[in-house]
């Protein structure tokens, strides 16, 4: 059954939950900021199902509440950053601020963010990066989290290995392109096991090489009181593309892993994401500002192609818009089994209050 929670009421709650753990007053409502934030762009997967997840790991100390990014590297177009394990969205936008800050300098920056807890929604820091005007390039690993079979294999070596840009416009919201390497994100398997949507029936395989779209094959057994644990399931998750989808995984590992100082994934280390961006200032590369112009040429162009009968052309970031809009104004739909989670989360760390919804 779908239920519907009024967007403060959720983001209140969450917030709470992570003061208990240990997280400072700012910090809680910043995260479960960026995770009800992900819900309502219809991002699901890394929206407030990740609250449990958050609360096991900080309990765990694989999660360090209330983190500065320590910079490690430091030259005027360049920086390595280290998130000690902390919230992915407090240090992360500590990070994509560096980069901006030598963009608007130079004209052009990376930075290598290394060690950070769970990213959140990446298309959250290519939208930061727009805003201030500047094009982004994010590749990402998730460390210690084996979930993907590379094209042609039956066995996990992949994380979802994440890519994203963003290409600022003037007068207009920003093209946001966001996506796991990975046909579906490991929490949309979360998302359809607690009784979300479902899967693609071949989003899965299995060690037969059996395609599914089955939670428990990727997770094991299910119980509606039980925890997710990939590392019980016998399948993977396949990589979107075949060859392609895989070849760019790759890529995403060894940018967002190796050279970020995180390591590309392998099993049994502590979770870590890693990402490394490209932050380009249109401005300095166009001085003649014909870029806006032509982005939006380009992008109304594309919008024209006559349609499937029956399909809509959307460019990267309006489905998110449209999700947000309706989302704000009716709630932030989740699935009972999920609410339930969330509300077993706050009573493991003693927040038992009734919420209405």
């Amino acid at each position: 059954m779908e239920i519907r929670i009024p967007v403060e009421t959720l983001t209140l709650y969450c917030a709470e939950v992570f003061e208990r753990i240990g997280c400072a007053p700012e910090e809680a409502r910043r995260v479960a900021g960026s995770l009800v934030g992900a819900n309502l762009t219809g991002h699901d997967s890394h929206g407030v199902i990740r609250v449990p997840r958050y609360v096991d790991w900080t309990l765990e100390g694989m999660l360090t509440p209330n983190q500065k990014a320590e910079i490690i590297v430091d030259t005027p177009s360049l920086a390595v950053v280290d998130g000690h394990y902390g919230f992915g969205h407090t240090v992360a936008p500590q990070a994509v601020d560096i980069g901006i800050a030598k963009a608007r300098q130079v004209g052009l920056s990376a930075v290598a963010l290394r060690n950070s807890g769970h990213l959140g929604r990446v298309g959250e820091w290519a939208e930061r990066a727009a805003e201030a005007g500047l094009i982004s390039i994010h590749f990402v690993t998730a460390a210690g989290s084996v979930l993907v079979a590379p094209f042609a294999a039956l066995e996990r070596r992949f994380s979802t290995a994440p890519f994203c840009v963003g290409v600022p416009r003037t007068d207009a919201p920003p093209v946001v392109l966001d996506f796991a390497t990975s046909l579906v994100a490991e929490g949309k398997v979360a998302v359809a096991s607690r009784g979300g949507k479902k899967l693609p029936p071949d989003s899965l395989i299995g060690p037969d090489g059996e395609l599914s779209g089955d939670p428990e094959l990727f997770y094991g057994p299910l119980t509606p009181d039980s925890t997710r644990d990939y590392q019980k399931g016998l399948g993977a998750i396949r990589a979107f593309g075949e060859h392609k989808g895989s070849g760019l995984a790759l890529i995403c590992e060894l940018l967002g892993g190796s050279l970020t100082g995180t390591g590309a994934t392998q099993p049994g280390r502590r979770f870590a994401n890693g990402m490394f961006s490209i932050y380009v200032d249109p401005v300095r590369v166009n001085p003649e500002k014909l870029f806006d112009a032509d982005v939006a040429r380009f992008v109304d162009w594309v919008r024209t192609a006559k349609p499937i009968p029956g399909q809509t052309i959307l460019t990267p970031g309006e489905p998110e818009r449209a999700a947000r809009a309706e989302r704000t104004a009716k709630g932030v739909p989740l699935s009972q089994e999920t609410w339930e989670s969330i509300l077993a989360s706050g009573r493991k760390v003693g927040l038992n209050r009734e919420v209405e919804i």
